[in-house]
């Protein structure tokens, strides 16, 4: 993260005596990135966190993939998804590749263990209910809207508040929240072009770092017993079994810590003509990029198309993840959807959409879109869901 946070307890000097109470010294873990050459933390813990009593593999990470077909443009409608598991287990699969994993989830039960992904970074969209991150570096609160970053080696758990009923009749089926999840090779981070050489935010980007929030309550865990943390790693899971709570930090300082964003303080860009998409773009990832679209100002050239104008990408996926709101260049289209616009073939509005933008003085559409510049291919769970007219959509008038 592009600023200095701390919570909790601390010693002056770091690699110094911090004791405790009853005079041991407080663990101390330095976690970063790069070598020592990235963004790092210094976390101290009330005790090793090195100290596991049993470690069980729970086999490789399993990736169901369609065989790859005819090159076309793909809708899948992620509200006809069945919800179910936690917030890790129950990560549906969408697409895939060797960068990023695209999933969503519908949790029905909680977390009654901790997770930590020792193979990169984590972006959670949160598309509906609240809660909270509860990690080694403190409590995060989140609701609709949020993007979550949590680093690569983080320990955490995702807590929802009181679950969103879908049928009273059937209240254990009733999904805690909706959450579109990216899981990545690498690390996240803002646009090189919005920071300075200090890092700081710079005025042209489209947000700063007062929309950013940051843990902000260090809850003093020091229970003893058996406490579960499964593990992401080497493209297997192992569950540690550890004999302390995971997250008995005591204080913490760095660069290094989850922290959230809401999509409703992304300030768009926009100009007299039609603007690409890059100035709407958000987070940049291994291979990948991502932007936020959200309400906002029409172009006002007196002579503008709104719609966008077709495109070819010639070395990139598009996906868009649309959230709410009416999608001026797209029929067919409902809240939950997914497109996928491969590369090797154009695509642009559908047929009377740029006629009817025209005049538009503004539109409401929030949709999250990720662009890649690694083929994506698509998990063979999401074929029941997918719109098969889609591809042709542009000559079928619907």
């Amino acid at each position: 993260m592009p600023f200095y946070h701390r919570l909790g307890e601390l010693p002056h000097k770091r690699h110094t005596q911090f004791r405790q109470p009853d005079g041991t010294l407080y663990a101390e873990q330095v976690m970063g990135t790069r070598g020592f050459d990235g963004i790092q933390s210094i976390v101290y813990h009330r005790r090793p966190p090195t100290a596991i009593l049993k470690a069980e593999d729970r086999g490789p990470v399993q990736i169901d993939l369609e065989e790859p077909g005819a090159l076309r443009h793909r809708h899948f409608r992620t509200a006809q998804l069945v919800p179910g598991g936690d917030p890790i287990s129950g990560r549906r699969v969408l697409l895939h590749n060797s960068d990023v994993t695209v999933s969503i989830v519908q949790p029905t039960i909680p977390m009654d263990y901790h997770y930590r992904n020792g193979q990169g970074d984590e972006l959670l969209f949160v598309n509906e209910g609240e809660g909270r991150i509860e990690s080694l570096f403190g409590t995060l609160r989140f609701h609709r809207g949020d993007y979550i970053v949590i680093p690569i080696g983080t320990t955490y758990r995702i807590v929802f508040d009181t679950p969103l009923a879908i049928n009273a009749h059937v209240p254990q089926a009733a999904p805690h929240g909706k959450l579109l999840v990216l899981d990545m090779r690498g690390n996240i981070e803002t646009p090189r072009r919005y920071r300075n050489e200090y890092g700081q935010l710079l005025e042209h980007a489209p947000f700063c770092e007062r929309d950013i929030r940051t843990p902000h309550e260090l809850p003093a865990h020091n229970e003893r017993g058996e406490f579960p943390v499964l593990v992401r790693a080497g493209d297997r899971y192992t569950l540690h079994t550890l004999d302390h709570h995971p997250l008995d930090a005591v204080g913490w300082d760095g660069f290094m810590y989850p922290w959230a964003f809401n999509i409703e303080d992304f300030e768009p860009i926009t100009g007299r003509v039609h603007q690409p998409p890059p100035v709407h773009q958000t987070f940049k990832g291994p291979n990948f990029v991502i932007c936020s679209f959200v309400p906002r100002k029409y172009d006002y050239h007196p002579l503008a198309i709104p719609a966008p104008y077709n495109h070819s990408n010639v070395d990139s996926d598009e996906v868009l993840y649309y959230v709410e709101g009416q999608f001026m260049s797209r029929r067919g289209i409902e809240p939950g959807s997914i497109s996928l616009h491969p590369s090797g073939l154009p695509h642009g509005p559908h047929p009377g959409a740029a006629e009817a933008s025209i005049g538009k003085e503004g539109t409401e559409e929030l949709a999250v879109m990720l662009d890649t510049f690694h083929p994506l291919r698509v998990a063979r769970a999401v074929s029941p869901i997918e719109d098969a007219r889609y591809p042709y959509s542009w000559t079928q008038m619907n």
